[in-house]
């Protein structure tokens, strides 16, 4: 028995390590691992209770005026996102979820996609976290288990909440210009308590995102979810709380956005070349200074993941005067979660034992996903 547990102990800390593609045999309804049947029959299930929970979970985000004793946050790392394949014939770039930036609390992935006709993310389950899905251009449909359907366009969300369990598929339009469908989609931990609560679907249009001007017009900040200079997004649409701002900056435009203390936060380039300026060492550093031209600062072109510290008040971003395009990046920012994470694949728990059950309720069609069993999406049959 001692021995079958050391088996078991080791296969699970190997799998613990794969990445989605290794876990797509679990879009069928039976999972191709030996220790799953030892658990199966030594192994007890018990139900659940899954109360509803209304947002917002914390009180609103109190922010105070930025003043000369405001400190901006400095850079922790800044790193390219390489390509990679993903789904079924989809590729991405990858910036959180690799060894370069893990778990990253509230912060579980993150994934610039890019994905053509034919091509997609197929039926497969979640456990454990939530999906907010932003679309640049294109196309993508969504269907789930519980009857929820939906397409985005250009400048929509989506916002999924897995819970204890959902089985969905995200399939992209064929595009009359043959153009890929492109889009950012972010994995936000769950707080421990809500892990089990009931899976969710909505969406928010890019019509209803206010915007705010900054800089005399030459920075547009689309506030997804948040306050940026005055301005405060629709509301609230995950149970962990994150800011989502998508700010474009004319030549010669600059902002500092201000962020909740304590939060983690990180930017991601899109396009053109964006400046952004990192703190001095001093916990007292004047803005006057602090915004100085001499101030430390770091350029990156796109497709970069620059992560703050978590000290300091706001962010400091530019572009150069003489650039010859804008500069465009996503500035995200989240409440970190003081729980320990374990995720294999789509399944993002707490414990080691928690993910080998959420894999037992996979295969078994229980406690979760029950309305698995024999579900298929249509929007997954355009594969063939």
């Amino acid at each position: 028995m001692k021995l079958l547990f050391s088996i078991l102990t080791c296969v699970t800390a190997i799998v613990l390590f794969y990445s989605f593609d290794d876990i797509k045999n679990l879009t069928g309804i039976q999972i191709h691992l030996p220790f799953l049947s030892f658990l199966k029959h030594n192994s007890t299930t018990t139900s659940r209770t899954h109360p509803e929970h209304i947002l917002p979970l914390t009180p609103p985000v109190v922010l105070q005026p930025l003043s000369d004793m405001s400190v901006p946050r400095a850079i922790r790392t800044a790193f390219v996102a390489i390509e990679q394949a993903e789904g079924a014939g989809a590729r991405v770039r990858r910036s959180i979820g690799t060894p370069k930036l893990r778990n990253f609390s509230p912060f579980i992935l993150l994934d610039h996609f890019t994905v053509g006709s034919g091509s997609g993310f197929p039926d497969h389950p979640h456990r454990g976290q939530e999906t907010i899905t932003y679309l640049l251009s294109g196309g993508v449909d969504h269907e789930d288990f519980t009857g929820n359907k939906g397409t985005i366009g250009p400048g929509d969300l989506q916002f999924m909440t897995a819970g204890r369990g959902i089985m969905h598929a995200e399939m992209p339009h064929e595009n009359p210009d043959g153009s890929p469908n492109v889009g950012m989609q972010l994995w936000v931990d769950l707080p421990e308590k809500l892990k089990m609560c009931e899976p969710r679907y909505r969406d928010l249009r890019a019509t209803e995102i206010p915007v705010a001007d900054v800089d005399g017009g030459k920075v547009s900040v689309k506030v997804i979810s948040g306050q940026s200079h005055g301005v405060d997004s629709v509301r609230d649409l995950a149970y962990t709380p994150v800011w989502i701002f998508d700010i474009t900056m004319r030549p010669g435009g600059k902002i500092s956005q201000i962020l909740p203390q304590g939060w983690n936060s990180f930017a991601y380039t899109l396009s053109g070349t964006t400046n952004f300026g990192a703190a001095s060492e001093s916990t007292n550093t004047p803005l006057s200074s602090s915004l100085a031209d001499s101030s430390p600062a770091k350029t990156v072109g796109p497709f970069h993941n620059v992560v703050f510290d978590q000290a300091g008040d706001f962010v400091q971003a530019s572009n150069a005067a003489e650039a010859k395009e804008d500069s465009r990046f996503m500035l995200i920012a989240g409440q970190p979660l003081d729980q320990k994470v374990v995720q294999y694949g789509p399944f993002v728990l707490n414990s080691v034992e928690q993910v080998q059950q959420a894999m037992l309720d996979f295969q078994s069609n229980s406690n979760g996903f029950e309305r698995a069993r024999g579900w298929e999406s249509e929007i997954a049959k355009r594969m063939g």
